[in-house]
Order: structure tokens, then sequence, then C-alpha cells
């Protein structure tokens, strides 16, 4: 009995012994690059933390055994909670290694400099939304470059006609054809494409989209007015073997991708086939008209990272689309009628058919400097009806840019030659010579060269200076220079500055869609000369934490001048007449974007832009007079959040669009004696919001389904866009008095859709 007593006792005295000795955690916090100073760790259920020094290193000493829950965080990482068990006496070693946070600031860019760099190091402000974001708020199969864009605070999609719904793209309140759409940094949607053919740019091939706001001509010449948008097309080796993404919709839409990735030898591929069908008629305003556009869509898109021995870039991209859009009155569509009818002069309708073409790449040079050549071809054609009215127009565009990059001590030297040409025709005045009245397509050679430098100051001050001097043999030589300046007073803060200068050679048609439809007739009362504008904007951006939770905040202010910009004049309800002004126009703003991701799968955006666009002309008394520029939103606003709940693998994802107050045109309703009336309907619209809210959740490895709702509260426009179609003296669209101009804010109602993803990985 003593012994067992003895033994008890010596036992209790030994685990006593043992929980005496204490225990400690040390190591090293780290990213892919090296040690990160000043990193925390701390264990949440108590106050015993550290912070790490120059080397990385951390220490939490004097612990007692046990398990321990620890948080180590950085600003601008993702934090990372390690829970781990330590005995007595034992001294635990853990190596750390943190991600960079998902707030963007580590995207590469190409289009701010010409040349890659990371967003957070570049002079120039650059907005990126990657595909897997833009996937996440919008149904994939069906989106396009438009949907997508409409993520970016301060970027709107105006629709140009009530009955084709043209859309095109806006930047600050600018009309689209003031922004310059590049496919992998080259210049192939002139000002036609941009009416129709951003719709042919399907998610499936866009790996990411670039947006500077504010003139870029120094870089990318005409077209640059407003901004830029470069979309930059999926790298081939990234893609998975084979790929299908099908999708349907409450008003009978579907649309789907399909695509292979396959590799002949070194070199790799991607192929892809964008696809959509829309045949219904809704006409919930009762105003004989589709509420939408019925279309067949297909897009075929091919690139290739061709092998060389050198490991130099060779790519090249090619691109079909055709589309069959239609709409209008009932009988127009019922059993495809318009294939027979369209060009009627009593059963209105409106056919467009589209084919496009585009080739595109870049091949560098076997040398040892930094030479290359990027280079697009592209072809447009449109053969049209606007009711009886027919359009047929075509335009080409060659293009090649010569890059030389040079790095020089603190200087980094880019310059290039630039050789663009560009074939117009249509069958409208657009193109009849003035003192002939003969058709004259414009052909155009623009021959330019571009200097770009950016110098590194100091480690907080970098400038960006450069300028563009190009050729058009109808208005002689056209120079364009701009400064950028970014500098960081501190780790987590960086202020932009840009002052540059913008040009643009004008398109009727893609000046203002009236042009060709409705029953207006047009007045070019002059020659029309190039835009210019001036621009300057500021930025501050600067990346925050609050407890377990990190954010960025960017803050832009913008102003720019407009000379000889053209204003449509609508006064005579008969007739659109086209000059450059005599006056000026004025966009300016302030912008801000709040970016924040929670310690939990939560992740939030809130931009907010407010405006004003305004235009000032002598009036009839011979002062000036300032008005608003239509469709330019006095504010706006877009709200994004999604929430990942893991262990189901469960993505939701929502969106709020808000649209402020904005200019419209005046238009007339026709009266019952078929005289319009004597007041034109209101020039000021009135707010909306736009709701949308997508589901999507992980089968498996390969499976994956979506669905959501559109336009979740049903808002649609509260009167027709559309005047004059209830003239009782004419059939349906052909008055006198018919307009399509009126299209502000969307009048498809809610739509339910439901899609699913099957992904085949390539062997490793």
């Amino acid at each position: 009995m003593k012994r067992t007593f003895l033994l008890l006792t010596l036992i209790l005295c030994f685990k006593i012994s043992l929980g005496q000795q204490q225990a400690s955690i040390h190591g090293q916090i780290k990213n892919e690059a090296g040690a990160i100073p000043g990193a925390t760790v701390q264990i949440p259920s108590s106050q015993t933390g550290d912070v790490a020094d120059a080397q990385g290193r951390f220490s939490l000493p004097n612990l007692d055994p046990g398990d321990y829950k620890l948080e180590f965080r950085s600003i601008g990482y993702k934090p990372v909670v390690k829970t781990v068990n330590v005995a007595a006496g034992q001294s635990l070693e853990l190596n750390i290694t943190l991600e960079e946070n998902s707030l963007g600031l580590d995207e590469v860019v190409v289009t701010g400099t010409m040349k890659p760099t990371f967003v957070k190091s570049s002079p120039v402000k650059v907005s990126v939304v990657t595909s897997e974001y833009f996937n996440t708020f919008t149904p994939a199969a069906a989106s396009s470059v438009v949907e997508g864009i409409k993520l970016v605070n301060g970027v709107q999609e105006v629709v140009a006609c009530g009955v084709c719904f043209t859309n095109s793209i806006s930047i600050n309140g600018l009309p689209g054809p003031y922004t310059a759409v590049l496919m992998d940094g080259t210049p192939i949607y002139g000002n036609l494409a941009s009416v129709y053919g951003l719709n042919g740019i399907p998610s499936m091939i866009i790996d990411r989209f670039e947006v500077i706001k504010g003139p870029s001509s120094t870089l990318y010449g005409s077209e640059a007015l407003a901004g830029v948008i470069n979309i930059i097309t999926k790298d081939p080796e990234d893609q998975p073997l084979l790929s299908v993404d099908l999708m349907g919709t409450s008003h009978l839409e579907s649309f789907g991708n399909l695509s292979a990735a396959p590799s002949i030898g070194k070199s790799n591929g991607f192929i892809g086939l964008n696809y959509a069908y829309i045949n219904d008629f809704d006409d919930r305003n009762s105003d004989g008209f589709g509420d939408m556009a019925n279309l067949d869509r297909y897009s075929l898109f091919t690139k290739w990272n061709i092998h060389r021995p050198s490991n130099k870039k060779f790519t090249v991209a090619a691109k079909y689309y055709y589309e069959d859009r239609r709409n209008g009155v009932e009988e127009f569509l019922t059993d495809r009628n318009y294939q027979e009818i369209r060009g009627s002069d009593e059963i209105y309708g409106e056919s467009i058919y589209t084919h496009r073409a585009e080739l595109f790449g870049t091949y560098e040079l076997p040398s040892n400097a930094n030479l290359k050549i990027d280079y697009s071809l592209s072809q447009h054609l449109q053969d049209s009806y606007y009711g009886a009215d027919y359009y047929e127009a075509e335009q080409g565009i060659a293009f090649a840019n010569f890059i030389w990059d040079k790095q020089l001590n603190d200087h980094s030297i880019l310059a290039g030659i630039t050789s663009r040409y560009q074939h117009y025709d249509d069958n409208t005045v657009a193109t009849i010579n003035s003192g002939t009245g003969k058709n004259s397509p414009d052909n155009q050679f623009i021959p330019g060269i571009f200097l770009q430098d950016e110098w590194a100051v100091s480690e907080k001050l970098s400038l960006l200076t450069g300028g563009r001097l190009d050729h058009y043999t109808s208005h002689g030589a056209i120079f364009s220079p701009r400064v950028n300046a970014k500098y960081k007073p501190g780790k987590w803060t960086t202020l932009r500055a840009n002052f540059g200068t913008g040009f643009r050679i004008v398109n009727l048609f893609t000046e203002d869609h009236a042009f060709i439809t409705g029953q207006r007739s047009v007045e070019i009362v002059e020659e029309l000369k190039p835009e210019r504008s001036l621009n300057g904007t500021l930025n501050l951006n600067h990346v925050y934490s609050i407890g377990k939770s990190q954010g960025t905040v960017d803050f832009d202010v913008y102003y720019t001048y407009f000379s000889n910009k053209i204003i449509p004049n609508y006064d005579d309800p008969n007739k659109i007449i086209y000059a450059n002004t005599d006056g000026h126009a004025i966009t300016k703003g302030i912008g801000i974007n709040v970016t924040h991701d929670f310690y939990f799968p939560l992740a939030v955006n809130v931009g907010f832009n407010v405006q004003e666009a305004t235009q000032t002309e002598p009036n009839d008394e011979g002062t000036l007079e300032t008005t608003s520029i239509e469709f330019a939103p006095e504010w706006s606003g877009v709200i994004t959040a999604n929430y990942t709940w893991a262990q189901p693998k469960i993505n939701i994802a929502y969106t709020l669009r808000l649209t402020g107050t904005m200019a419209l045109p005046a238009v007339y309703d026709v009266g019952s004696d078929g005289e319009p009336l004597s007041e034109p309907r209101s020039t000021t619209s009135e707010p909306y919001m736009f709701h949308n809210i997508q589901f999507s959740k992980e089968i498996s490895k390969a499976w994956s389904v979506y669905g959501g709702v559109q336009n979740l509260f049903d808002y649609v426009q509260p009167i027709s866009p559309l005047t004059g179609f209830n003239d009782p003296n004419t059939p349906t669209g052909f008055s006198p008095y018919f307009d399509t101009a009126y299209a502000y804010a969307p009048i498809h109602g809610r739509e339910f859709y439901l899609g699913v993803k099957w992904n085949l990985s390539k062997a490793r």
C-alpha cells in the first residue's frame, strides 16, 4: 500500500513539474518575395501578440501548453488563421506565407503605359475588372464587355435607339464614340463598330479589361477622348481543355459558350464559340413595338501562342462575328416575316445584319533590344433597314504599332511609330462630296509617332511625360501631349495627377443614332473639324485596415474642356442639324469608390459619381447659354456584394446600379389630329435603380450551376422611348414625327435565368 502511494505521489509531482514548464512559438512571416516587416500575430482569446521585425521574425514566449488559434495579419494581405498545439517545454517554429489581398493592387495592367506594370506601380490610374469578378455578378454565358463594364464606377451603357436598342459605352458622361476600345492593346473598334460590334465581345474570351478615364490620345490616338477600354483576351495556356457554358432565361432567350484549348507541339491555342438566340415579342408599354431586340448572334474566336526557339512572344488571334438583329411591330417579327418584308413602307421594323472579322496579335522581333509589333486588321459590314430607309456601311481598319522599350537608369523610355489606314463608306449624305454630289468614301492613312518617358525621380515620386504627333490628310498634323505624376507619401497611400489632351475625328452615324433612325432629315452646315479636349484628373488611393478586415478608398476629381465639339441640334422637329459648336463644352465631376474585404468571406464594393456635363452656345440673341449634355447622369452609383459560403461551395452576389437625373432630347408626342403637341416631353429623366442577384454552386471540380434574377424589382422606363408611333394619319412607325431617341432606362422587365458550366481540365 505504501509503495502504491509513493508511486502515485511521484507521478503527480512529475505532472506538476511538466505543467510548470512553459512553451513558446516563434517563426517568420513572409510573402513570395521575402519577409513582411510589421506583420502582426495575435492570439484572439488573450491580449498576447507580437509585431514582426525587419526580417519578419516574431516570438510568443511563456505560453502554457495547449491549443492556440493564431491570427497573422498585414495590410495588403489576406489574414491567415492557424491552430497549433504546443507541449510543455516545446519551442514551436512556424513559417507563415501571406497571400496578396484581392483588393486589386497587384493586378498587372498594360493600358496606362503600353507595358506591363502593377496597378499600385502605374503612374496612370487604371481600373481593372477581371473575368472572375464580372462572372461573379453577371451571367457568364450572356455577358459581353458591355455588361461587365457597367460594374465600373462612372461608366454607363447608353442606349441610342428605342427600337433596335443599339448601345455604347459612356465614360464620365461622354457619348460612346468618345471612348477608344482596344483588343490586346490594338485599336480595331472604329466608330461604326462601337454601335453594334461591342456586343459581340463575349465574356468567354475576356481575361480582364482595363479602363482609363480621361483623354489618352497620346498613346492611342483618335477616339480616346473620354478614355480607353482595353480588353485583354485569355491566355490559351491557362484555359481548360474543354469548356461548356449554357444558359436560358424566362424570356425564352438562350446563350452559350463552347471552347477548347488544344496544343500543337509547343504551341497552344484557344478556340471558342459564343451564341445568343432571342426570338420573343413582348410589348409591356403598349406602344406597338417589342420591348427588346430579337437576334441571332454568333461569335467565333481563336488565339494561339506560337512557340519560337528564342522564347520571343508571337500571338495570333482572330474573331468572326455575325448578328441578325431586328425589332419592330409584331407583324414584322412573327414567323420571321422580317426576312421577306425588311424595308417595307407599311409594316415598320428595323433589321440589321452585321458581319465583322478581326485579326490581331503581337510579334517580338528577334533582337537583343526590346522591339515588338502590335498589329490588327478588321472589316465591319452593316446591311440594315430602319423602316423603309436603307443604311449600308462598311469600315475597314489596318493598324501596326512598332514599339521600342528601353530602360536607361531611372528612365523607362517607350517610343513608337504607328500606321493606321481606315476606310469608311455608306449610302448617306455623310459620304457625299459636297462639290460633285457623288459618293466619296472616306479613305485615310494616318501615320504617327509617339515618345514616352517614365522617370523614377525618387522612391516616392515618379513622372510620366509623353507626346504624340499624328498626321491627317484633311486636318494636317495634330499634337497631343500628356503629363502624369505619382507620389507615395506612405506605403499605402498614392496620389496621382494627370494632365493631357485628346482629339477625335467624327462619324455621323455614331454621333447620334437618330442620324438614320426616325424620320428627321439631316443637315450638315459646315465641314466638321476634329474635336479637341484639355483634361485634368486627380486621384487619391489609400489602403486601410479596420480590425480584422481591409479595404481601399479611391477618390477621383476630373475636369475636361472641349472645343470644336459637335452637338446635334433637335430644335426643329423635322431636322437634325450638325455643326461644330461656336462655344465650348465642359465635363467635371467627383468619384469615390470603396472596396472592403471582411475577415469573413464577404466582399463589398461601393462606388458613387457626381458630375456636370454642359455645353455653352450662343443663342438667338447672341448671348451665351449653358445647357446640360443629353444622357449624362448628374449622379450614378454601383454597389456590389458577394458572400462565399465555403462548406456547400455557394456564392451569393448582389449588384445595385443607381442612375440619377439626366438631360433628355426634346421630343414631341403626337395628338389625336396627327400634329405634334406644342410642348415636348420632359427633358429631364427621373432617377432609377436596377437590382441583380446571382447564385452559383460548385458541384464538383468539373460541374457548377448558376442562376439569378436581373432587374429584381421589375423597374421599366415609365414612358415609351418612342414618339409619333400613334399618328392616326400614317401606318405605325412611318409618321414624319416618329422618333426613337427617348430611351434612358430599361424597358426590359424582370428576368430569371439558369445556367450550367462544365470544364475538363488539362492533364498535368
